[in-house]
């Protein structure tokens, strides 16, 4: 489906980063950013293997209990992206993603888990290039944030 290539090579900068190869999880909805990202593959635009894509039919299904445990699995970041806003194809969705994963953001600094750890993106179907450039982006983003702690401390 998509056109991956290999991470670029981490940096180091640490015993901790040195072998670091984040894991990255996509929350994705169908009609727009799954699209892109399907459409990367074709045109054979690369992003970083571990990129993780898993499809919802709308970005508004992504509860705050889901990005929680894709980091208590450990994925070092994750993205929800959905349709852009105001062109949701349930009409509100991604509003309501985009109000979920703030709450999230405000729950990790209590928590003092970094927030750059999450982040989302809207796109429309025919953005592969973006979706791309999203991907490695937040990859080179985690990369510099290091390994999820929860992974360290065994929580994963």
């Amino acid at each position: 489906m998509s056109a991956k290539t290999k991470s670029p090579e981490p940096k180091s900068g640490g015993t901790t980063k040195s072998d670091f190869e984040p894991s990255i999880l996509v929350f994705s909805c169908n009609w727009c950013s799954y699209t892109s990202a399907d459409l990367a593959g074709i045109n054979r635009i690369p992003y970083p293997d571990n990129v993780k894509i898993i499809r919802f039919m709308c970005s508004g299904r992504i509860e705050p209990d889901f990005i929680f445990r894709a980091f208590e699995c450990g994925a070092d970041g994750v993205i929800v992206s959905g349709c852009k806003l105001g062109e949701c194809h349930y009409k509100t969705g991604n509003e309501k993603a985009s109000v979920r994963v703030e709450m999230s953001h405000k729950l990790m600094e209590r928590l003092g888990f970094e927030p750059e750890r999450l982040q989302t993106t809207w796109m429309t179907a025919a953005e592969a290039r973006k979706f791309a450039q999203v991907m490695n982006d937040f990859y080179k983003q985690i990369l510099e944030l290091g390994p999820n702690p929860l992974k360290q401390t065994g929580g994963a």
